[in-house]
């Protein structure tokens, strides 16, 4: 599989039983359908986004990808609870893309994230 923000070969790397791709160029992470809320919940696997934040800032502002599984246009998400934290998803296979630092930062909530959240709401 290519990456969809580089076109650099993915590589799987697995977690606790859990397989994700990761870009050999740029550290991005793809994700198959739910696969990032599973190891959100896993202790330590913040280890698998291994990028560089400031790369993956740069390549974040890539927006128009296909999807690496099924080529569908993807669609650019934001998290609810982390406003700051935007990644694309594929609304056909529901598979996900994070650049390069923004799983670790979705994975470590803190509390001004909640308060982050809570104003957009107002």
């Amino acid at each position: 599989m290519d990456c969809p923000k580089c076109s650099s070969i993915m590589e799987e790397v697995t977690y606790n039983g859990v397989v994700v791709d990761r870009c050999t160029w740029c550290a991005g992470l793809w994700f198959d359908l739910l696969e990032h809320n599973d190891l959100k919940q896993m202790a330590g696997s913040e280890v698998i986004d291994s990028g560089d934040a400031e790369r993956g800032q740069r390549f974040n502002e890539v927006v128009r990808i296909d999807c690496p599984k099924c080529k569908t246009p993807m669609i650019q998400m934001v998290d609810a609870k982390q406003p700051h934290i935007h990644f694309e998803s594929c609304p056909s296979c529901r598979g996900a893309f994070f650049d390069a630092g923004e799983f670790a930062d979705f994975k470590e909530e803190k509390v001004s994230d909640f308060f982050k959240w809570w104003n957009t709401r107002k």
